[in-house]
């Protein structure tokens, strides 16, 4: 497979006008440090905590859908060996928001903390409070090479490019707009990430729907066609780690330095709590798409596809079939939006 050069190049577009974003939320970033009465580091850290609750909204939803939120469900649903039962994150997701919406945004925002370690720090002591960093930090690394290596994934697979070489140009595009922009950056291409996603995916959903080689969804729900019903099962004897998947996201979310990052973004309590809420709601309705296309993946006779046989799953490619369903079940041009 030759490098895809137009994939490549509206690639480039789209870098370029995240760029272009973060650049601009920069300058509006430095404006406000302008205004700031308090702390200069606060218009970084948590944007002067006046952050627009549209804006704001729209990053704590973009913070939980991600590359690996997205790639994460259409893998589970197309896996023979699991299914729809199994894609706990929408849930998951759910519940880590409305718990953080209740019990956390009026602690963390009571004394103008900056991040999660604040707290523990004031409480404990210094010596405590860096111990307490290490899992924070490996937490966020390794949360960031999930996001990355989805990232290199897909890119490897729809454009025949090094998945290293996509994680470094899009690590490097991150850091540059986040070094110069801080949260007002991070929030503001977050906002155009999200419009992107949403409206990519939702156009690739009919096409993958009706493509010749896909059966009806509803059937292959219920019914062995290709593989084993997308809807999937829970034996009793599984329902303890279903339980473990489901609480290990909904209450480790709760965590992350990154939710606490944007409850303290805003001017009140109740624009965090609402915040929380609608992100919460949006989380899975942003899941749906990527779920039909797990399903319609696992409904689908790859044989008389442009992949071939095997199909993906006996390739062990499972982790990347939403990729691979939008470049082989999509014209071209629609699966270079939804990619």
């Amino acid at each position: 497979m030759a490098v895809n050069w137009p994939g490549l190049l509206s690639l480039c577009v789209f870098y370029m006008m995240i760029l272009a974003m973060g650049i601009w939320a920069s300058r509006k970033s430095k404006r406000e440090e302008k205004k700031c009465t308090g702390n200069r580091s606060e218009v970084t850290m948590v944007g002067g905590r006046n952050l627009n609750i549209w804006v704001s909204i729209c990053t704590m939803t973009a913070t939980w859908v991600g590359g690996g939120y997205i790639l994460g469900n259409a893998e589970v649903v197309y896996d023979p060996t699991k299914g729809l039962v199994w894609a706990t994150g929408p849930l998951a997701f759910f519940m880590n928001l409305v718990l953080g919406a209740l019990f956390f945004v009026k602690p963390i925002r009571s004394k103008n903390y900056v991040t999660l370690m604040d707290p523990f720090q004031e409480k404990y002591g210094d010596k405590v409070a860096a111990v307490l960093f290490i899992p924070a930090l490996l937490g966020d690394i390794l949360w960031v090479a999930c996001i990355l290596g989805a990232l290199g994934g897909t890119i490897s697979v729809v454009m025949d490019i090094s998945s290293a070489l996509a994680v470094c140009v899009s690590a490097a595009v991150a850091i540059v707009y986040t070094l110069m922009g801080g949260l007002y950056a991070v929030a503001y291409t977050d906002v155009v990430q999200l419009s992107l996603m949403l409206v990519g995916l939702w156009l690739c959903v009919p096409f993958i729907l009706a493509n010749p080689s896909s059966a009806n969804i509803t059937v292959a729900a219920v019914t062995k066609l290709h593989q084993e019903p997308w809807l999937g099962s829970l034996e009793l004897e599984e329902a303890g780690r279903w339980v473990d998947d489901l609480l290990l996201l909904a209450i480790g979310g709760i965590c992350y330095q990154a939710f606490y990052q944007r409850v303290l973004s805003t001017a009140t309590d109740a624009q965090s709590k609402l915040t929380c809420y609608v992100a919460a709601v949006l989380c899975p309705i942003l899941a749906i798409p990527s779920l039909i296309i797990g399903a319609a993946a696992a409904s689908t006779n790859w044989n008389e596809t442009s992949y071939g046989s095997p199909g993906p799953y006996q390739q062990g490619k499972a982790g990347m079939i939403l990729p691979i369903a939008l470049q082989h079940l999509c014209p071209f041009y629609v699966s270079l939006i939804g990619m």
